[in-house]
C-alpha cells in the first residue's frame, strides 16, 4: 500500500508541476534524477500521442480521478491536450516502474545516434547507434549488471564485479575498458585495458589487454590482437577484419538509416576495412567498390547491390 501510495504522489506532483504549482527544483526534490529528466523530455515536446496506445482523454481522466479521491487537493483541472498528454504518459511511465522495480533505466540509441551516460558508480558507457542498455541504480552497489543489446564501449570504474549480459553471453570485469557487440547471431568482445572473462554457450575465455574474442553465426571461435585503445566507431568509423558483409551492410543500415536489396550478392564474402559514418557516397565506395559490388541508390532510401559483370 506504501509502495501505490508513493506512486500516487508522484502523479499527483506531476499534475501540479505541470500546472506550474511545483518549480522545476521543487520537483527535482521529488522524483529521482533519471524520472525527473524523462519529464523533462516530455515536457519540452516529446511526441507522446504516437507512443500511447489508449485514448488520451481516457489516461487522463484517470487521472482526475485518482487525484479526486485519494488528494482531495483543491488542483484546477488541467487542461486536456498537450498538458493532459504529458500526464497521460507520466502514469505509463510511473507505472512501469512499478512493475519493473524503482530504480531500473533504460537508454536507447537510434540509427545513426550515439549516447553517453555514466553509471552510479561512474562508470562511463557509450552506446553505438540501435543499441540497449538497462541497469538497476536501487541495487547498483550490491551488483553491478547491466543488459545489453547492441554496441557498447565501457570505462569501467575499479570495485566489485561488474557485469555486462548479453543475449549471445556475459562478459565479467572488475575494472576496465572494453567493447561488447551482440546483435543476433554476431558475438564479440575486445578488451583495451585490464581483464575480461568472457562467458558464451557454456564455454569461457579471459581476454588481457589488446585481446579481441569473436563467434559469428555459431562457426568456430576466433581470436587476434587488436593495436589500438579504443574502438574506432567512438570516432565515427565503422572498422572490420574479416567479417562476412552481411554484418558490415547491416553497420551501414544502421548508420544511416538506409536499406540494401541484397538478393542478387554473395553476402557471406569475407570484407576487411572501414566506413566513415558521414558521408554516404564515400562509404559506399569504401565497401563495395573493393568487394566489386555495383550499387544503386533508389527511391525511398533503398540501395541496390549487384555484382560487377
Amino acid at each position: 500500500m506504501a509502495q501505490l501510495d508513493d506512486h500516487t504522489n508522484k502523479e499527483f506532483h506531476v499534475a501540479q508541476w505541470m500546472e506550474g504549482q511545483l518549480t522545476d527544483a521543487e520537483m527535482r526534490e521529488r522524483v529521482s534524477e533519471s524520472d525527473f529528466e524523462t519529464l523533462l523530455k516530455l515536457r519540452d515536446g516529446l511526441d507522446v500521442y504516437a507512443s500511447l496506445e489508449g485514448s488520451v482523454d481516457d489516461s487522463f481522466s484517470c487521472l482526475q480521478h485518482r487525484l479526486e479521491t485519494r488528494k482531495k487537493s483543491k488542483v484546477r483541472r488541467l487542461y486536456l491536450g498537450w498538458a493532459a498528454s504529458v500526464a497521460a504518459m507520466a502514469i505509463l511511465f510511473f507505472g512501469l516502474f512499478s512493475v519493473i522495480g524503482n530504480g531500473s533505466t533504460t537508454v536507447t540509441t537510434s540509427i545513426a545516434e550515439q549516447s553517453e551516460l555514466r553509471l552510479p558508480d561512474d562508470s562511463q558507457v557509450v552506446l553505438n547507434a540501435k543499441s540497449s542498455i538497462t541497469y538497476n541504480k536501487s541495487n547498483w552497489d550490491e551488483d553491478r549488471l547491466v543488459n545489453l543489446d547492441g554496441e557498447a564501449y565501457f570505462s569501467v570504474e575499479t570495485g566489485d564485479t561488474f557485469r555486462v549480459e548479453t543475449p549471445n553471453g556475459t562478459v565479467q570485469v572488475l575494472g576496465t575498458q572494453f567493447n561488447v557487440n551482440s546483435n543476433s547471431d554476431f558475438f564479440e568482445v575486445i578488451c583495451f585495458e585490464g581483464r575480461v572473462r568472457v562467458s558464451y554457450q557454456g564455454n569461457e575465455t579471459v581476454l588481457t589487454a589488446g585481446d579481441a574474442f569473436r563467434k559469428i553465426n555459431g562457426n568456430d571461435d576466433e581470436n587476434w590482437e587488436v593495436p589500438t585503445t579504443q574502438p574506432s566507431w567512438i570516432t565515427r568509423e565503422s572498422s572490420f577484419l574479416s567479417v562476412p558483409l552481411k554484418y558490415v551492410i547491416a553497420e551501414l543500415e544502421e548508420q544511416y538509416n538506409i536499406t540494401f536489396d541484397s538478393q542478387t550478392i554473395d553476402t557471406s564474402m569475407i570484407f576487411t576495412g572501414s566506413f566513415g559514418h558521414d558521408d554516404l557516397n564515400v562509404a559506399l565506395a569504401s565497401v563495395f567498390s573493393p568487394m566489386k559490388v555495383r550499387y544503386e541508390q533508389k527511391e525511398g532510401n533503398v540501395i541496390v547491390l549487384s555484382p560487377h559483370e
